[in-house]
């Protein structure tokens, strides 16, 4: 079996496009398991930029199969303005399958989302008001309408006559705002469920198969493991599960069927959004790195907060994960900084902290203890090997690698697919 999940380490943003993108060359199909439209992936090829937030990145592999599982929720007007976007670029998704047991983001769930992020005021989480929470708690609360409801004009019909009255109770009752009625809905989805109907299936059967044919399967999630709603740095997170085991409930694979687990991490850190951030750098350095790496959210545009790499958090991440290696990106951001600096531990009222804590209290008055390390200069971009990259960067490699206790298998040195060094082949 050759089945790979994908992981972010961090707060999301790690570069995981790239990484799926770069793999899918190798993979007959690629999976993505959790989360929806409030995530990013951008991905260079050749000189062409594509930013992708539901579609799996591998459609940009001619011939890679790409599956949206059912750990995902879907809104079918964003789903098909990009499925249209990449048809104009001359990218086919005749090879997309979306799961019939994915949660549908439905129009209430988008205005619910702006009328919760407003009641609380200063305590706002910064969801990007796209109704992915409001989404998952219906799913929770199984008021949900799924994939196999929006193509079946009949089920449709009943699920909103179960629904409404629960939906337009919170909006009318609680906020004040003006409900949503069954025709209009109906008038609103009923052409995107037309358009749809032709990619709408049981995809773990398509999973389970392609796996047990012996071809090479890839997950990919979005996020990261600290936006994870169990193990993330709750309440600041997402409403899904990014970590590994996301992708075994996401798409209806077992556990033993994934043969490898490659966490994606940036060279440094970065956060979108409100919550404790022990090694964030509120100075020059923060802002240079920003600037030099682009460090501007896909899906928002919202400025990304910078800092130096935390070990403690990639520790964590690599033990929640169950990491088999790691991926190593904007390697060439920190090119030019006399030094760098890595977080080994944390400090807490004088006593040294090794392992992430779960109370958002605590980790709020963390404070980083740094290693330092000597920089490096240089373009990076045409380094195609370890030996190719100045010693102080593989000395940054190689410590990276032994804080956290897993081996670094790719190094991104550069934007393009190109600009990669793969030391392990993941499948």
């Amino acid at each position: 079996m050759s089945a790979v999940v994908v992981v972010g380490t961090q707060w999301g943003d790690e570069g995981k496009g790239k990484i799926i993108d770069l793999l899918s060359a190798q993979a007959d199909m690629v999976v993505r398991y959790q989360g929806g439209n409030n995530a990013g992936h951008t991905v260079k090829v050749d000189d062409e930029e594509f930013k992708l937030h539901l579609i799996p990145s591998g459609i940009l592999s001619d011939s890679t199969v790409c599956v949206i599982g059912n750990g995902v929720v879907v809104d079918p007007g964003v789903l098909i303005s990009e499925m249209d976007s990449l048809a104009d670029r001359g990218i086919s998704t005749d090879r997309l399958q979306v799961s019939d047991k994915a949660h549908v983001i439905m129009p209430y769930h988008k205005a619910l989302d702006k009328l919760q992020e407003e009641s609380k005021g200063d305590r706002k989480i910064g969801t990007t008001g796209r109704g992915i929470g409001p989404c998952y708690t219906d799913k929770i609360s199984r008021y949900g309408i799924r994939m196999a409801d929006l193509v079946d004009s009949r089920s449709l019909s009943a699920r909103l006559d179960l629904v409404l009255p629960y939906v337009n109770g919170l909006i009318e009752g609680v906020y004040g705002q003006t409900g949503f009625t069954k025709d209009q809905i109906v008038a609103e989805m009923a052409p995107q469920a037309d358009r749809l109907r032709s990619f709408v299936t049981d995809t773990s059967v398509l999973v389970n198969d392609a796996i047990d044919a012996g071809q090479k399967v890839l997950f990919e999630g979005a996020q990261g493991t600290l936006l994870d709603v169990d193990h993330g740095t709750y309440p600041f997170v997402t409403s899904s599960s990014p970590t590994a085991g996301g992708a075994c409930t996401g798409t209806g694979v077992g556990p033993t069927k994934i043969s490898k687990v490659i966490g994606v991490a940036k060279a440094y850190t970065t956060r979108v959004g409100a919550g404790p951030f022990p090694t964030e750098l509120n100075n020059e350095i923060g802002d240079w790195i920003r600037e030099k790496g682009k460090e501007f959210g896909t899906t928002t545009g919202r400025p990304r907060r910078c800092g130096w790499l935390d070990a403690v958090v990639l520790r964590y991440s690599a033990r929640v994960n169950g990491l088999t290696g790691l991926a190593l990106m904007h390697l060439d951001t920190l090119s030019g900084l006399d030094q760098v600096q890595i977080c080994t531990a944390y400090e807490v009222d004088g006593k040294r902290v090794e392992n992430f804590p779960g109370d958002i209290q605590v980790l709020s008055q963390c404070r980083p203890v740094y290693e330092t390390l000597e920089g490096w200069s240089g373009d990076l971009s045409k380094a195609r090997s370890l030996e190719d990259l100045p010693e102080n960067a593989r000395k940054y490699i190689d410590r990276v690698s032994e804080i956290v206790g897993v081996p670094v298998c790719i190094v991104s040195v550069g934007g393009r697919r190109s600009e990669t060094i793969i030391t392990e082949e993941p499948f």
